[in-house]
């Protein structure tokens, strides 16, 4: 079949195999041209399919030669319907650590779930006697349903009153003005159950109860807080209250694996295009113009050049930005007052007619479609393809 990108709203309800395998090799050659370094060398990825979890998996495996475990909810290629995009990334990932005679494993399910959970403890036992060293916890769902089958739903709404601002339209470039409504305390409540830190606990008990984490090991949650431009539907808004949620889980999970000399900590990140950076009324024309300062400037970076310099600076001598908090401030270059000036005078200016000379909305527009395989430099587009691809680990009984 020949597979064209279809986008409802904010999602692409397609994916190409070889566009996202393209992405992974691109990925992981970017590592392989960074000097490698003693890193962790168990890594369990609750999220690792995309993203910053996809990142994460690929530096611990190609900078560290670590071994790792990975945690997705994806979905395989039926008839004409292809696989999601993390279905076609993993696979694309799994199929170079076999060339490369690295280890491997993935479980795809619900991490949010008890039988996930256990699936996983299980794993580690017959797999990695070692225990786990380092925990990346990166999810980003929609909803959640919890051990009494409670269904929470995620929100992207203000928090107290009525927000208006400029957004664009990132298919057609229309740049307007859009109000989100303030979310009822359901809905804060239900945000912060599905994308808080509760589930980051969870996990870290489960493991740490069944004995296989390793002496000393590290768990990093993601985060992210932006320019004060969008804390009204960003930091002050549901997602960033459940952020908030996130970043205080650190100081107990702290707590937690403190008995075995464990650490948890945060790692505030730049400003990427995601599916659900995406969905965020306002943030796609923040990023969009903040690409294009960014890359001026010379010092732009995607998922992989960020988590690349985090386990760096956590693993060698190299340096990394810290806060008040402790965080890791893998944002510090957005953040720069000079950046920050530049994408707030762009902001007062920028129109339906002037956004693509003054914004980066064609890149932006390129890695949305990146995201699931399409615009990739090197692919035929118009040629039939097998949708089918498996993911070694889940099709055979050895890695």
């Amino acid at each position: 079949m020949i597979i064209a990108p279809k986008v409802r709203g904010f999602v692409c309800t397609t994916a190409h195999p070889q566009g996202c395998a393209e992405n992974v090799h691109q990925q992981i050659n970017y590592v392989r041209t960074q000097p490698r370094f003693a890193g962790p060398k168990n890594v369990l990825i609750i999220g690792c399919s995309s993203g910053y979890g996809l990142a994460s998996r690929i530096v611990s495996a190609y900078a560290c030669g670590a071994a790792t475990l990975g945690i997705m909810f994806e979905k395989f290629a039926v008839g004409k319907r292809t696989a999601s995009a993390g279905w076609y990334n993993t696979a694309a990932f799994e199929n170079h650590i076999q060339q490369d005679n690295l280890y491997a494993k993935t479980i795809n399910g619900d991490a949010f779930s008890d039988d996930i959970k256990q699936q996983t403890i299980e794993s580690i036992k017959h797999d990695f006697p070692d225990g786990i060293d380092l925990i990346i916890y990166s999810l980003a769902a929609p909803k959640r349903i919890d051990a009494m089958g409670t269904v929470y739903t995620s929100t992207l709404k203000t928090i107290g009153k009525p927000f208006t601002e400029k957004t664009v339209n990132v298919l057609t470039g229309e740049v307007s003005e859009t109000t989100i409504e303030p979310a009822t305390t359901q809905e804060i409540e239900h945000t912060i159950k599905v994308m808080g830190g509760e589930d980051w606990q969870l996990w870290i008990d489960a493991l740490l109860n069944a004995k296989v984490l390793a002496k000393g090991v590290r768990t990093i949650a993601y985060s992210y807080i932006g320019p004060e431009m969008t804390y009204p539907i960003y930091r002050h808004g549901t997602i960033g209250n459940a952020k908030k949620h996130l970043e205080a889980t650190a100081s107990r999970i702290q707590q937690t694996l403190s008995v075995i000399g464990g650490r948890a900590s945060i790692s505030i990140n730049k400003a990427v295009v995601t599916q659900a950076s995406s969905a965020i009324p306002v943030v796609p024309l923040y990023v969009a113009i903040l690409y294009k300062v960014m890359k001026q400037k010379g010092n732009h970076e995607g998922c992989i050049e960020q988590i690349y310099r985090l386990f760096a600076g956590l693993y060698t001598a190299q340096v990394l930005t810290f806060d008040d908090k402790g965080f890791t401030r893998l944002d510090n270059w957005e953040l720069q007052d000079d950046v920050q000036a530049q994408v707030k005078q762009v902001w007062q200016q920028i129109n339906s007619d002037n956004i693509l000379d003054i914004a980066d909305l064609t890149g932006y527009r390129n890695e949305f479609y990146r995201l699931f395989g399409f615009a990739v430099e090197k692919i035929d587009y118009k040629a039939e393809i097998n949708p089918e691809r498996n993911i070694y680990s889940l099709t055979n009984t050895a890695v």
